[in-house]
This record gives C-alpha cells, sequence and structure tokens, in this order.
C-alpha cells in the first residue's frame, strides 16, 4: 500500500508543535531534517562527541509527515490551514512513498563484520561464516556497539591481539556488551561490564546468554573495589578524563589499559590525563578515531 509524504518547511519556533499537531491530525510519523541539508548552507546541529552542540535546532527546518493516503493528508492541511498553523500552502509539496519491507531494508543496513579474521560479529538475520573463529550474534538495539563503529572496532583489535585466556577483564560503560562478549570468548575470566544506563546493562546480559558465554554485568558499584588484568572502556574524551582514577583503580599493578571513544585530537591531552596512573600511548588509529593502551603504574 503506498503512502502519502508531506513536506512543509518551518521556522526553528514551529518544529516541535507543529510536529504535535500533525500526529495529532493523523500522521503515522513526523520527521525534522535540516532544510538546507546536503548544501553549503547546511547548519552543523550536533558537535564533537564530548563537546557540547552549536545549536539545538535548525534556524530552517523540514517536516515529513507520513500519511495512510491522500485524503488522509488533505484533510490533515486543511485542519491546519484553519487552524491558522499554516499561512498558506504555497511551500507545501505532496509525494507519493511507495510501500515496502522496513524491515528488510533496516536489516539489510548490517552485515557481518570480520576483526583482523579473529573475531566475527554476526547479527541474528545472518548465517555465521564458516570459521574457527570466534561468531559473536549480536542486533542492533538501544544500547551501542555493534562492531561497526572505529572505537569499538579499535578496541575489538586489541583484544584480539592480546592473549586474553584466563585473565579478568572489566568493560566499563559497556552499551551493549560486544566487548566484555568478545574478551569471554578469547578466554577471559571472570569478565565484568557495567554501565550507567540500566537499559545497556539488560541488553549486556541478554547478549551474553543468546552468546552462551558466562560474565557479571551490571551498574558501575557491580566492579566494587576488585582490580582486573585489563580495563577496557569506549566512551568519550570527557568522561575518559573525569574517570582516570576510578578507572586506574580498577587495574591491577602493571595490568593493561584500553581506551577508545577519542578524537586523534584529544590522544595528548588523555595521555597526560593519565600520565599519573599509566603509561598510555596510541595503539592504533582509524577514521580520525584512536585507541590509547598501555601498562598501569606501579
Amino acid at each position: 500500500m503506498p503512502y502519502r509524504e508531506v513536506t512543509i518547511p518551518v521556522g526553528e519556533e514551529q518544529a516541535d508543535a507543529l510536529s504535535d499537531a500533525l500526529l495529532e491530525l493523523g500522521a503515522l510519523s513526523v520527521s525534522v531534517e535540516d532544510r538546507y541539508g546536503d548544501s553549503a548552507q547546511e547548519q552543523a546541529l550536533y558537535g564533537e562527541p564530548g563537546l557540547p552542540p552549536p545549536a539545538s535546532a535548525w534556524q530552517q527546518s523540514l517536516l515529513r509527515a507520513l500519511f495512510a493516503d491522500e485524503p488522509q493528508a488533505d484533510a490533515a492541511l486543511a485542519a491546519l490551514l484553519a487552524a491558522g498553523a499554516l499561512p498558506d500552502l504555497r511551500d507545501v509539496h505532496q509525494t507519493t512513498v511507495a510501500d515496502q519491507d522496513w524491515v528488510r531494508l533496516t536489516q539489510a543496513q548490517f552485515q557481518p563484520v570480520s576483526i583482523d579474521d579473529a573475531l566475527w560479529i554476526v547479527p541474528s538475520w545472518h548465517e555465521p561464516p564458516a570459521t574457527a573463529a570466534p561468531v559473536i550474534r549480536l542486533d542492533p538495539g538501544l544500547a551501542f556497539g555493534t562492531g561497526t563503529h572505529p572505537t569499538t572496532r579499535l578496541c575489538l583489535q586489541w583484544l584480539a591481539r592480546h592473549a586474553l585466556h584466563g585473565r579478568s577483564v572489566l568493560d566499563y560503560g559497556c552499551g551493549s556488551g560486544i566487548l566484555a562478549i568478545a574478551a569471554a570468548k578469547f578466554g577471559a575470566t571472570p569478565v565484568v561490564a557495567v554501565d550507567i544506563d540500566p537499559d545497556a546493562v539488560q541488553a549486556t546480559a541478554a547478549n551474553a546468554r543468546a552468546n552462551a558465554v558466562t560474565l557479571h554485568a551490571g551498574l558501575p558499584d557491580q566492579a566494587g573495589n576488585t582490580r582486573f588484568d585489563v580495563v577496557v572502556a569506549n566512551i568519550l574524551s570527557a568522561p575518559l578524563k573525569l574517570l582516570a582514577p576510578a578507572l586506574a583503580a580498577h587495574v591491577k599493578p602493571a595490568g593493561q589499559l584500553v581506551l577508545s571513544g577519542i578524537l586523534q585530537r584529544q590522544a595528548d591531552d588523555l595521555i597526560d590525563a593519565y600520565a599519573p596512573y599509566a603509561a598510555l600511548h596510541v595503539d592504533q588509529a582509524l577514521d580520525g578515531w584512536v585507541c590509547l593502551a598501555g601498562p598501569t603504574r606501579g
């Protein structure tokens, strides 16, 4: 069944109210995008990771409202005109959108990912490859971490290159639990995964069960005062700086600290922040991101 899409240009002050009105008038969905996206006038709304955004909304936006059919779209626009929410329809456009298998389209974006042929991350709708390497079955969800982002990949590459069998690992800021699960797949024990987000804790526990690995998932106090052979944290530069004493305190003397979520230009600043606790260096870089790693002092 085809749908009817209505596109309305609006100013910053109108976007939220008009979006709500369209939903109340029967829109199946409403999206907001930069009116001048992909042009020289494009407005950067989101700042770099760890920095505040330069603006909270676009000055000029496009609302895209999806309706079940053309009569419903026409009725909604007539109601907006009658209420004075729209001055006229001169800049309003309607198009027909063909029905598609949206689930299949979404799934097509996520393919199996190989980490240096030492590990595979495979969504549940794909058959795992014929390989002797460990396989993690992981679907995109609410929690961060599918193996495709450079910061996650850099941490996975570090884990894949180091002998973890029988060594204890803490995944701090576990998200989906992908790093903790990978460590367990590589033979690490015990493995503890913590996050400040209860949804991430639940996702990690569920993903661990789906992958038949044993780990302990919980909020940060789950780690207690325990020290580990390896502590890995894939977060962002700003919180990593604040967490320096706490993360270092969880590493055994001469144990390994592995940090990511760091832009290349932030690396020296992070290395300096951790200098009293660990001798960090840039382990690898990928697409403007770096992984820092090194032994703790003392």
